[in-house]
């Protein structure tokens, strides 16, 4: 909770000075903010439900893979007891029974702490995401609690480097920098994961390599940003990821004061975003080391 940070678009307080232009362009702007987030909010609640019928296969699939020769349960599970089905995810036919099944094993969180819902296993193959799915799918990583962590902490970088002087300073400042950074990431996440992959017809999610020395695997992972999966199983250019970001870029120009909407400002916040992506895609790749053999699967 920010009580005292909420941006001061949305305060009922009456005031007898006079709003200046300024002042004005940061309530309009924190106004579209509130409100865009609303809206991403009411339609993902519209193609995602909490029932079991309404979970995603893919998910439920990767979950559904044996995990050191028993089944593991399944966290929307009501019944503790339901058994899993094991034509939800297959490996690949080159992998051996008897080889490590934690090597390359994605876990549903990094550290316990950030989302890894788009990861899947190595040698793991998933049927196709619904629409519905894809809207969940992005649902996830825009409102899972460590995206407001995430959001935080970029509006703090932000505020420090003044990076919007219409939002000004102090607690009212750090509130607009905020509620603006947790925009951008719904918007962004919204357009890679469910609209544009609907599109598209691509898989936005990522599959683990999960072999191979360092750099092969680190080029793989970088790769992906321009590469990536169709519904079915092919491969093509990832438009979801480069055109998705810059129409997100685009759209968060709507909800910024109008001195900030140039080419130069929405180019970076483009780049910026396609940056931060390689960077989660390398770590996926490795999590799945980095977990087994730091911590010894603990997470």
């Amino acid at each position: 909770m920010l009580p005292n940070t909420f941006p001061a678009a949305v305060s009922f307080r009456p005031t007898s000075r006079a709003q200046s232009p300024r002042q004005g362009l940061c309530s309009a702007s924190n106004a579209c903010a509130a409100i865009a987030l609303a809206l991403l909010f009411w339609v993902s609640t519209a193609f995602a439900q909490s029932s079991d019928e309404d979970a995603p296969r893919a998910i439920v699939a990767q979950k559904q893979a044996p995990l050191s020769g028993r089944a593991s349960s399944l966290w929307w599970q009501s019944d503790p007891n339901a058994q899993p089905q094991a034509s939800r995810a297959t490996t690949s036919p080159a992998t051996s029974p008897n080889e490590n099944k934690d090597e390359g094993k994605q876990s549903k969180r990094i550290l316990w702490i950030f989302p890894n819902y788009r990861a899947v296993s190595a040698n793991t193959q998933l049927p196709p995401l619904s629409l519905k799915e894809k809207f969940w799918l992005a649902t996830q990583d825009s409102f899972d609690y460590s995206s407001f962590i995430s959001a935080g902490i970029v509006a703090g970088i932000s505020q420090g480097n003044k990076s919007y002087p219409e939002f000004g300073q102090g607690a009212k400042g750090y509130g607009r920098y905020y509620w603006h950074a947790v925009s951008d990431q719904a918007v962004g996440n919204y357009l890679t994961e469910a609209i544009v992959p609907f599109a598209t017809r691509e898989d936005p999610r990522y599959y683990t390599l999960g072999q191979g020395g360092f750099f092969k695997r680190t080029g793989y992972a970088v790769s992906r940003l321009f590469i990536t999966r169709t519904d079915a199983s092919g491969r093509t250019f990832n438009f979801s990821e480069i055109v998705g970001n810059g129409a997100g870029a685009g759209i968060s120009d709507t909800y910024y004061p109008s001195r900030e909407r140039t080419w130069t400002k929405t180019g970076q916040k483009w780049l910026t975003q396609i940056a931060l992506d390689g960077v989660f895609n390398v770590a996926k790749e490795f999590w799945p080391d980095i977990n087994r053999y730091i911590f010894h699967g603990k997470y």
